[in-house]
Formats: C-alpha cells, sequence, structure tokens
C-alpha cells in the first residue's frame, strides 16, 4: 500500500513546462513551478454571479490568458508591424525608451517582441540589414536566441527529451551568452537591459554564484529597483534553482527594505514565500507576517506609476493573497482592476487559469457582499 501511494503521488505531481518562450516558459512558467497538487474541475458549466455582472466583471472564456493587463498601444501597434514584415515600429519603440532612459518599458518590449522574433524573426533580420549596430535589435535578436533555445529543447520533461534536444538547447543557449554581450556592448550608456535578458542565459546554463553575482552588478550599477530584473534574479536564488529558500527569501527582503515606495520591490517578499510554500493550507498565508508583507505591497502599488508595465502582476498577487486573508472587499477591489486578464502569478500556475482567477474573484465577492449586509 505504501508503494502504492508513492506511485501515486509521483504521477499526481504536476509537471514542468517550458513552452514557446524561454523568459516566459522557463522564467515564468516551468521557473516558477506548480503550486498545489492540481485544479479543482469546476463541475459543471460556469454561471457569472449577478455581483459579477453587476460590476462588469467577466466570465472565464472571456479572460485573456496571454497577458497580465492591456499591452500598451504602441506595442500592439509595433507587434502587428512586425508580423506583417516593417520592422521600423518596432525600432522606433524602442529607440523611444533608450531616449526616455525608461528601463522598465524596454525590458517589457524587447521581451514582446523577442517572444515574436522566436517564431519568424523575418522582420528582425531585415531590421539587422538596414542598421547592423542598432542596440534595439542587438537586444532582440539575443532574448529571442534564448526562445530559441527553448523550442529546440521542447516542453517535455527531461526523460522524454532526446540528448540531441538538449545538445541543442546548450549550443543555442551559449549562443545566447554572446548575442547578450553584443547587446551589451552596443547598448547606450546606463541601459541594464542586455544583463537583464541575460538572467535566463543564466538559470538555462547553470551560472555559478560568483559569475550571477558579477551579472547582477552591471545590471544594478544601472538601474538597482528594475521589476523585471528581481524577478528573474529571484527565480535564480529559490531552491529549485541555484538558491535555497533561504537565499531566496534573503534576496526578497534585502530588495523590498532597500527600494523607494512606488518600485513594487514589495511584490518579491510575497513571491519568495510563493515559490517554497507547498503546504495545502493557507494558516501560513494568514500570519501577522504575511498580512505585514500584503500592507506593504498595497501601499506600494498605490504610489506606483499607473503606466508601469508590472503593476497588474503586483495586483494579481495581492488579489489572491488578500482572499487567502478573509480581506474580501479589498480583495474585490484589485480583482476588479484586473479583471479580463489572468497571464500573472498565481493564475498561471494553474492547469485552468481563468477559471481558478474567476473562482476566487467570485469567492471574494460573495464574501464581501455578506459582510456588506451584516
Amino acid at each position: 500500500m505504501i508503494i502504492l501511494w508513492i506511485v501515486l503521488a509521483v504521477i499526481g505531481l504536476p509537471l514542468l513546462a517550458l513552452g514557446l518562450y524561454f523568459l516566459k516558459a522557463i522564467v515564468q512558467g516551468a521557473v516558477e513551478g506548480w503550486r498545489g497538487e492540481g485544479d479543482e474541475d469546476g463541475g459543471g458549466e460556469y454561471e457569472l454571479p449577478a455581483a459579477a455582472a453587476a460590476l462588469g466583471l467577466l466570465p472565464p472564456e472571456r479572460q485573456n490568458t496571454q497577458a497580465a493587463a492591456p499591452l500598451p498601444a504602441a506595442l500592439v501597434s509595433a507587434l502587428d508591424a512586425a508580423r506583417a514584415g516593417d520592422w521600423q515600429p518596432a525600432a522606433a519603440l524602442l529607440d523611444a525608451t533608450a531616449d526616455a532612459r525608461d528601463w522598465e518599458h524596454r525590458s517589457f518590449h524587447s521581451g514582446r517582441l523577442s517572444s515574436l522574433a522566436a517564431e519568424d524573426d523575418t522582420w528582425l533580420l531585415a531590421w539587422e540589414t538596414a542598421r547592423p549596430d542598432d542596440p534595439g535589435a542587438a537586444l532582440v535578436r539575443a532574448r529571442s536566441t534564448v526562445a530559441l533555445a527553448s523550442k529546440i529543447r521542447g516542453a517535455k520533461r527531461a526523460k522524454y527529451t532526446t540528448a540531441e534536444q538538449f545538445e541543442g538547447f546548450h549550443r543555442v543557449m551559449a549562443r545566447s551568452r554572446e548575442e547578450h554581450a553584443r547587446a551589451a556592448a552596443l547598448a547606450v550608456e546606463g541601459d541594464p537591459t542586455p544583463y537583464i535578458g541575460e538572467i535566463p542565459t543564466a538559470l538555462g546554463l547553470g551560472y555559478p554564484h560568483a559569475e550571477m553575482d558579477r551579472l547582477w552588478k552591471e545590471l544594478t550599477d544601472r538601474s538597482p529597483h528594475h521589476y523585471e530584473a528581481h524577478y528573474f534574479a529571484l527565480q535564480y536564488w529559490c531552491a529549485k534553482w541555484r538558491g535555497s529558500e533561504k537565499l531566496a527569501r534573503e534576496f526578497a527582503a534585502s530588495a523590498a527594505g532597500r527600494a523607494p515606495l512606488g518600485s513594487l520591490m514589495t511584490a518579491f517578499p510575497l513571491i519568495a514565500h510563493f515559490e517554497h510554500d507547498d503546504s495545502d493550507s493557507a494558516d501560513g498565508d494568514r500570519t501577522p507576517e504575511m498580512r505585514a508583507l500584503v500592507d506593504a505591497a498595497l501601499a506600494d502599488v498605490a504610489a506606483a506609476d499607473p503606466a508601469h508595465p508590472r503593476l497588474a502582476e503586483v495586483r494579481h498577487l495581492l488579489a489572491y493573497y488578500l482572499c487567502l486573508q478573509d480581506r474580501d472587499e479589498a480583495a474585490v477591489e484589485q480583482f476588479r482592476l484586473v479583471d479580463g486578464y489572468v497571464d500573472a502569478l498565481p493564475w498561471r500556475y494553474r492547469g485552468d487559469p481563468a477559471g481558478e482567477f474567476c473562482r476566487m474573484r467570485d469567492l471574494s465577492l460573495a464574501n464581501a457582499g455578506g459582510a456588506a449586509s451584516d
């Protein structure tokens, strides 16, 4: 019987997935891991509660599973143009971020463009031909090479992956390191983005701690409180990659403690907790310490630039923890602000991210309504 339970437990473990884009699939999928043993089936057709409908909230089938929030209009236009073979809007978009020294949007935009280039780089090749030493093109090429490595490896577990796939993965990942070095050499002064893009390479190639420390210094000398940089780095320091729970929590606490209000760095202690929480109980999410972390993140999002490209991701995380802490009115407010988009923690860990988002949203909405009527 014990052996049977062990076999069943192993079969029941959720699979780590790599997906089409390494930054998203490894760093935001397999890197993040799956929390919990599975997803509730829901059992039957979903019916939007009247209270949700009254607020204009959407059912699962209308939730966007490819983004955490609406993409900026300029990025949408650049992506559409690139799909049609026109590289110039993408070049102009990245030029503008460099001119403005807007590193948050530069990394966000280059990540999306790189994902597209990994599927079809015809437009990127034309860009590179027209501007051989363009910093934006070099950045997109470097990040798309990471994505290509992921495609070569495939999304299956190691035992189902061939030696040829692994060899191709490591060969292309090694090339991505060279591409990021070139992007860094071409970058405008102060641009941290090539170093940010190299952190997934550090994950894939297994950089030792000393090498990661070197990369991190280059990055933080240029941008000490960059959200995506800290997100990727936290993955490196997690137990499932190159660190431990202790190192991850220390990294997250240090990031939050040194950062100004509005930088969104207070999300990282919550993420570090989430990454190492394998309990089926919510008791650990309701401690005074966790409530204090949520309160700090609430203050952070209130002070953040509304145009920050990662703001919605933190709101998703807050909605989740506020719901677990029975702070339902506050949870509903966060759910309302991000409704319609579910590609964020924790929903993307689930087999049915839209269904899980709506389940917890509706639970908080019902509880908030009940509290209001008391």
